[in-house]
């Protein structure tokens, strides 16, 4: 697997880190510099922004809140918030908006958009430090379509499942999940940091210019992560998030797999459950994985059930995570892991 990796590693100048683990594997590995101005290398234990790939964790908030019986999955979204969506439908629900097949207005539309740092032409990323400074991207916007008329990826539905968990637990979302899904995990080296206080060890997301010069991607995203992406992560601790969520030790047999159930349908091959991305051939379940994309980053992470294999690659430039993950997806098959 070094080799194959190291290859596509040279050909696309990978910086990021890697790792893929299960009962017949171990690979590790990290690229590339954390720092390019003065040149500080990436290592396994580099804490990585890994975008949108953290649905997950917003999913899993929700479900266990479901779970306690402090949420109703099938419960409409107007019981928990009182915030005011003048074109809203009423008949929005927490699955709904799980599923991504609520209609509701996204603040990014990929169908719209193509450019994320156009967002902030006119508000300043440094104004969005917690989920309800999002709200006027997209409250007074309708709808795109009925809920549950179809699967369409949307950011600002995240949002809401943030501010509901805020609503329901009482506590900054933030805080919610660091306590009840980064700590029962183990992952301690994980949180959603804010770009003007960063910890030790975190990587700069880098920008590559035309001229093939970089840029950080610092003014490229709000300053604070937050339910629809920008924690930041470990490899061991995604590592250990696939574990920790296989094993039921997040939520209970019945609502993991509800969480990993394929609810809705992008194409003939993939799924999405609660946060998660389901690819199905035929009637078996290949791989649960989740993916995030912002400038400077790039992030792929997956748990393979046939060989309890689990896979992470983070990257702190805009693309690269895809072709790591796809080469060790490789040799995983030519060598049945």
């Amino acid at each position: 697997m070094k080799k194959q990796v190291e290859a596509v590693q040279d050909k696309i100048d990978f910086s990021g880190a890697v790792l893929a683990k299960g009962e017949n594997t171990e690979y590790r590995a990290a690229y590339g510099y954390a720092d390019r101005e003065n040149k500080i290398s990436n290592n396994v234990e580099t804490r990585f922004g890994i975008a949108s790939g953290c649905k997950l964790f917003t999913a899993i908030a929700v479900s266990q809140l479901a779970e306690k019986g402090q949420l109703d999955l099938n419960g409409k979204l107007e019981i928990y918030l009182d915030f005011e969506f003048p074109h809203f439908d009423d008949s929005i629900t927490i699955h709904h908006l799980l599923t991504h097949t609520s209609g509701v207005p996204d603040y990014f539309d990929e169908d719209e958009m193509d450019d994320f740092e156009a967002l902030w032409d006119d508000t300043p990323m440094y104004s969005l430090r917690s989920l309800k400074d999002f709200i006027p991207l997209f409250d007074d916007r309708k709808m795109k379509f009925s809920p549950g008329d179809r699967f369409h990826y949307n950011n600002a539905g995240y949002i809401l499942l943030g501010l509901v968990v805020e609503s329901v637990s009482g506590m900054a979302f933030e805080d919610y999940v660091e306590k009840y899904v980064f700590s029962r995990a183990g992952m301690n080296s994980s949180g959603y940091f804010s770009f003007d206080q960063l910890p030790g060890n975190v990587a700069t997301g880098y920008i590559e210019l035309e001229d093939g010069s970089w840029k950080s991607n610092i003014y490229s995203l709000p300053v604070k992560g937050g339910a629809d992406g920008g924690a930041f992560i470990t490899v061991d601790d995604m590592d250990r998030l696939w574990e920790a969520l296989m094993a039921n030790m997040l939520l209970d047999q019945e609502y993991t797999a509800l969480l990993l159930e394929p609810h809705a349908q992008e194409d003939d091959t993939s799924f999405y459950g609660y946060g998660v991305w389901i690819d199905k051939k035929a009637e078996t379940i290949e791989k649960y994985h989740v993916m995030g994309y912002d400038p400077g980053v790039s992030f792929h992470s997956a748990y393979y059930p046939g060989s309890k294999t689990r896979l992470t690659v983070c990257a702190n430039q805009s693309e690269g995570a895809y072709d790591i993950m796809e080469t060790i997806e490789d040799v995983m098959d030519d060598n049945k892991i």
